[in-house]
């Protein structure tokens, strides 16, 4: 699409303000109801009129089709039912993040509400992503009738073909990577792998916790047809929305298609604070507004990680499972304090990472550092802050006497889910996986070098050897007049924001800086003044010591453009808007 790239920004970026066409806009406009400025931030998000309804009022109904379209899930769904029928006992093999706690506490609460005991094995760092023999001996010795791993497993093909071998029946139910083979299991419900037909592509977005949704509702379908309910109450499924939500944005996958479905509906379930466990994380959270996908991702979701970065990883899904509201308490409390934990540790290893890069010429156009003394548990948050850091791809590794540890992060150029697999393919690491944005991987510490330089090559041939310079694509240019409750309220229909649906950045025209102050840990707080004397309240985040803080605690009437995003609270009947500023600009 064509448009205006503007002169670099005091934050280092590129402002690209893309062309629409009016005509488009003013007919999805006048189809749908919507006011023309939505319509063209829809417009260019590719969104037209037979999307526009789903896409502003995604429903269940409209955007799950029948969950038989994926590969091998009326086989795991009968095979699931059945031991459900005959009171068998059912293990669970699960991950150590907000996915892995969300999707396994899905299945285990259904499970619960039909009579059937649960096994989970939820691996320490320490154990290993994925399945285990550790895990299968506990289960051979408790009598499991059948294991299902979810949120691993696709690949899992050594330590599955020998369970399998040893007699397990196993339903691996995943949403990573697949390769060419499969796992000598059961069945594989996995919309990635490579022998779907894709009819619904966007089913592909799903985290773990989405398909293990889909997966329960095609189980309670058998269970219906096959008379279980007849005598006994049916589970409400809706009500497992609360974590479908939290799982589906902390994965960070993309919010489109079913996804929107899932964290719009699942927003609303939260709301309500049936789960005894996420009710209590609120309060401790001080969280006395209904849930956002902001809340999911930046509070609550972090503070469940933590747990599986420095604390016990299986405390995450005993919280969201937990019916009794003294443990329920006890735990969010003792989730906060990991948190605490946790910063302490990240903020250790991003400075001793920082140090290994500034001042020191780069080879390849990455980040990929490594040490001793690193937590594994912090090393994919340190990652993601040095990806936004340098706007490279980002390698943090944990080196430990065994083994070693890694993982990833990646700009919109560069798929890790691919790099790893072709690293795999090439014994340059021992096991890992990922996707495209995201990615874990181990290897033995001799093995560093090569696959640093494999990875290097790898980036360098497709970014080239100039400096990526971030871009900042602005949906709307408006004066700041145009900004009230009214518009804050209609803008709110693209909710829920995340991967794939990013909060609109909103670009600002002369605009005067008045009563700036540094607040908090390094913010500044203003005042943005229009030329018609309209005032509306901003702050920018953790800009003191850069470039943009410095030009707005100076600022002393000049002009400038502004680009952000609008936080819109409401509060006891009153709605309060502030803007936040991302990235400014003076006029010239």
């Amino acid at each position: 699409m064509a448009g205006e790239v503007q002169a670099l920004s005091l934050g280092g970026n590129l402002w690209y303000v893309p062309e629409v066409d009016e005509a488009v806009c003013s007919r999805l406009a006048d189809s749908c109801g919507l006011p023309l400025f939505l319509a063209k931030i829809l417009c260019l998000r590719g969104i037209g009129v037979a999307e526009a309804d789903d896409f502003i009022h995604p429903k269940l109904q409209n955007l799950m089709p029948d969950p038989y379209v994926l590969k091998d899930m009326r086989k795991a769904a009968e095979k699931i039912a059945e031991v459900i029928i005959k009171g068998g006992k059912i293990a669970i093999i699960g991950d150590y993040d907000v996915d892995g706690a969300t999707s396994t506490s899905e299945l285990t609460r259904f499970f619960r509400f039909n009579g059937i005991d649960t096994l989970i094995h939820i691996p320490s760092r320490e154990e290993g992503y994925g399945p285990s023999d550790l895990a299968f001996a506990e289960f051979k010795s408790a009598g499991a009738d059948l294991v299902i791993t979810i949120d691993c497993g696709t690949t899992a093909f050594e330590v599955l073909d020998r369970a399998a071998e040893r007699g397990f029946e196993i339903i691996v139910i995943d949403h990573h990577e697949a390769e060419t083979r499969l796992p000598k299991v059961y069945a594989v419900v996995n919309p990635k792998r490579l022998d779907e037909d894709n009819t619904f592509g966007y089913l592909q977005y799903m985290s773990a916790v989405g398909v293990g949704f889909m997966t329960l509702v095609a189980v309670n379908r058998v269970l219906r047809d096959k008379g279980f309910y007849k005598n006994r109450q049916e589970p409400d499924l809706l009500s497992l929305l609360d974590l479908v939500a939290l799982g589906t944005v902390c994965d960070v996958v993309p919010l489109l298609g079913l996804n929107r479905a899932y964290v719009k509906q699942g927003l609303k379930v939260m709301a309500k604070m049936q789960n005894i466990g996420l009710k209590h994380l609120m309060k401790v959270l001080n969280l006395n507004e209904a849930p956002t996908a902001y809340h999911l991702g930046f509070m609550i979701g972090p503070r469940i990680n933590a747990c599986g970065r420095v604390g016990d990883a299986s405390l995450g899904s005993k919280l969201l499972c937990s019916e009794n509201d003294l443990e329920a308490q006890m735990l969010a409390e003792k989730f906060n304090q990991f948190n605490i934990e946790r910063k302490e540790i990240e903020n250790y290893v991003l400075l001793s990472a920082i140090e290994q890069l500034e001042g020191k010429e780069q080879e390849y156009p990455m980040a990929f550092v490594w040490g001793k003394d690193w937590h594994q548990g912090v090393i994919g948050i340190v990652a993601g802050k040095l990806k936004e850091r340098y706007n490279v791809p980002s390698f943090v590794l944990s080196v430990e006497e065994d083994e070693v540890k890694g993982s990833a992060r990646s700009i919109a150029e560069i798929d890790l889910g691919a790099l790893i697999i072709a690293a795999k393919e090439k014994n340059l690491i021992s096991g890992g996986g990922g996707h495209t944005m995201a990615a874990g991987f181990s290897l033995q510490e001799e093995q560093i070098p090569e696959f640093r330089k494999f990875v290097g090559k790898y980036i360098l041939e497709r970014l080239g050897a100039e400096k990526v310079v971030p871009m900042l694509n602005i949906d709307c240019v408006l004066n700041l007049n145009a900004i009230n409750d009214d518009f804050a309220q209609k803008l709110s229909l693209l909710e829920p924001y995340g991967t794939g649906n990013s909060e609109p950045l909103i670009m600002l025209k002369d605009i005067q800086i008045n009563w700036p102050q540094i607040v908090g840990n390094g913010h500044v707080k203003c005042q943005l003044v229009s030329n018609s004397g309209y005032k509306l309240s901003a702050i920018a985040f953790r800009v003191v010591d850069n470039e943009i803080g410095n030009t707005l605690l100076n600022s002393r009437g000049e002009k400038y453009d502004i680009v952000g995003k609008l936080k819109s609270d409401s509060w006891q009947g009153r709605t309060r808007i502030q803007f936040i500023i991302e990235d400014i600009k003076r006029k010239i």
